[in-house]
């Protein structure tokens, strides 16, 4: 009667499991699918990664915003807590899409037609007294991988001409790296599963 129990018990397990990650992929490829697209210029840093090969470091044009374009600073708070971060893009005559403002939290009100928001977090100790200077928010898209062998020549290419990733956006700002360009052209499109 236990035997039964166990297997009953073990297959009830892999079946949350499997579950679960079906949610997870059934999430990104939803971004995907119908997010909203913006596309952030990308600079060339170290393309390996010993255990998971070449990828694309994503030094993008949100990567460091200024202090200034955050809206809602708390009277006196000279440093930032461990807290998520909302920036609102918008696109530029270029192509790119450029940070216009940040909230600490949640954005007052909704992105306009021409604009997007796209959620990160924020690290504690970040300076806010100076207008002037610049954050960090991480956004969870700091890499693209790329077939083996490709990362160093797309390195290179970056140094010489602007390379962009394309992103979705979900309606809450979640973002996920759509494809990598170069140019207009497409290089490497994410897939959907």
């Amino acid at each position: 009667m236990s035997g039964n129990r166990l297997i009953i018990s073990a297959l009830v397990l892999a079946l949350v499991q499997i579950g679960f990650l079906s949610w997870i992929i059934a999430g990104r490829a939803a971004i995907l699918r119908n997010g909203k697209e913006v596309l952030l210029k990308v600079e060339p840093v170290d393309p390996r990664d010993l255990l998971r090969g070449d990828y694309i470091s994503v030094n993008n044009s949100i990567s460091r915003i200024p202090v200034k374009l955050i809206a809602n600073i708390p009277q006196g708070m000279f440093s930032s807590d461990d807290t998520s971060i909302v920036v609102r893009l918008k696109k530029g005559a270029d192509g790119y899409w450029q940070p216009t403002a940040a909230w600490f939290g949640k954005a007052p009100a909704s992105a306009g037609p021409d604009e997007a928001d796209i959620a990160g977090h924020l690290a504690e100790g970040w300076g806010l007294r100076d207008p002037e200077a610049t954050i960090a928010p991480e956004y969870g898209i700091d890499r693209f991988y790329v077939p083996e062998g490709e990362g160093m020549a797309i390195q290179t290419d970056m140094r010489v001409r602007p390379f962009g990733i394309k992103l979705a956006l979900s309606a809450d700002g979640t973002p996920q790296i759509k494809a990598l360009m170069d140019g207009d052209r497409t290089l490497f499109k994410e897939p959907l599963y």
